[in-house]
């Protein structure tokens, strides 16, 4: 697998190994991000693969989605032979990481503390619903952190508690994996020494709500959720307008309700001493909003699109995920990049991903491999484990790896 840019230079994580043991999308967005800037990341699956390969609604794009830049090689844990396979792949590595419940890894001799016996250097990244504590043995989703850790009742309705929209606790969960990893990779080129990272999806969920428990312990009043909230600017919210159309408009200083009055003609509005100040306007919001509802409903919103962004007041139109894909910006700066699909129904068929948010030297790490098939890579890291074509046809005639 190539590990350089389109530049000829040589990602960060070069030359390190990643061994997967992950399912869904926490552990794999771990994985994903690590083969994205430049690691060799291996992916451990069943013999009939991992499930996310399959499933539907949802979830259909989960695995092309997180698995792109990885090796897949299949193998049968129950399996004896399968299991020696596992564990001589997993000692070879710099990195392991995994998202079972607790207990699993263990049973199978594939923990840390096993594996760091026969590879001191090692950092092993647990992905788990919780840190240590009381409920690190419950089931979690992204679903039920959000539901515990109030990242629901902010983003419902009062009484109307609703999930994100989005796996924001898995996928963040998985970049804080990554996180640790490369944190404990800097350790390691100081000590020598391996470690245990662990990363958990009510932790998560926490931390994105902790602006609000913050809120509550400076104002001593609980937050809102977000249809009720106090908001800390006069003009911050979705406007309908002309012919059905929906547009987010903001006014966030002084100076910009300046602009906004004097480009939409509303002298009457700007000279008004109860909008003098952002706070002044915070006050009025009950009398303002509504007024500003009915000037702009008489306006298209490309009309306002038009007239914000030529005087660089923040305004968003309100786009569906499918239409991103004809987004000029994305386009332009290189934000999607195409890939085979692996599966399904349109197996073999060309898609275009979304890139990790960043730049190196000034480009985005790119897709350097498809998403890979089912055992892929199989016989390829056997040979690199030292295995004979023999006891790779033995272990193919045994069902321990596919």
């Amino acid at each position: 697998m190539n590990t350089t840019t389109s530049a000829g230079t040589a990602l960060p994580l070069d030359g390190l190994r990643v061994v997967e043991f992950t399912h869904m999308v926490m552990g794999p967005t771990c994985g994903m991000v690590l083969a994205d800037l430049g690691a060799e990341v291996i992916k451990v699956e069943p013999i009939d693969g991992d499930r996310t390969r399959h499933l539907l609604g949802a979830g259909a794009g989960f695995f092309p989605m997180f698995n792109r830049n990885k090796k897949s090689i299949a193998i049968d844990l129950r399996n004896r032979a399968g299991l020696e396979v596992a564990i001589r792949l997993a000692s070879s590595a710099d990195v392991v990481a995994q998202n079972f419940k607790p207990g699993v890894m263990a049973r199978h001799g594939l923990d840390y503390a096993s594996l760091s016996r026969l590879n001191e250097g090692l950092i092993y990244v647990n992905h788990s619903g919780f840190l240590p504590g009381p409920y690190e043995h419950r089931t979690a989703l992204d679903e039920v952190v959000q539901m515990m850790g109030g990242l629901a009742y902010m983003t419902g309705r009062p009484g109307d508690p609703l999930r994100a929209g989005s796996s924001v606790n898995d996928i963040m969960g998985g970049m804080f994996g990554a996180i640790g990893a490369m944190a404990a990779l800097m350790q390691r080129g100081r000590t020598g020494r391996g470690q245990e990272v662990d990363a958990a999806l009510f932790e998560n969920n926490v931390l994105l709500v902790g602006q609000h428990m913050m809120q509550y312990a400076v104002t001593g009043e609980p937050a809102a959720p977000m249809p009720e909230r106090i908001s800390s600017w006069g003009v911050y919210d979705v406007f309908g307008v002309k012919d059905g159309g929906q547009i987010f408009l903001a006014v966030v200083s002084d100076a910009q309700w300046q602009t906004f009055c004097d480009a939409m003609g509303y002298a009457d509005l700007k000279a008004d001493p109860r909008h003098a100040s952002n706070n002044d306007r915070v006050r009025a919001r009950a009398t303002l909003l509504p007024e500003l509802r009915r000037r702009l409903a008489a306006h298209r919103a490309e009309e306002l699109a038009a007239t914000f962004e030529r005087h660089g007041l923040p305004f968003a139109p309100i786009l569906r995920p499918e239409q991103l894909f004809d987004d000029p910006h994305l386009n332009a700066t290189a934000g999607l990049a195409e890939i085979t699909l692996p599966d399904g129904e349109r197996a073999g068929q060309r898609a275009r991903t979304t890139l990790l948010p960043l730049r190196l030297a000034g480009r985005r790490p790119g897709v350097r491999a498809d998403p890979p098939r089912l055992g892929q890579h199989t016989r390829e890291l056997l040979a690199g484990l030292g295995y004979t074509p023999d006891e790779v046809a033995a272990l193919h005639e045994a069902a321990a790896v596919a």
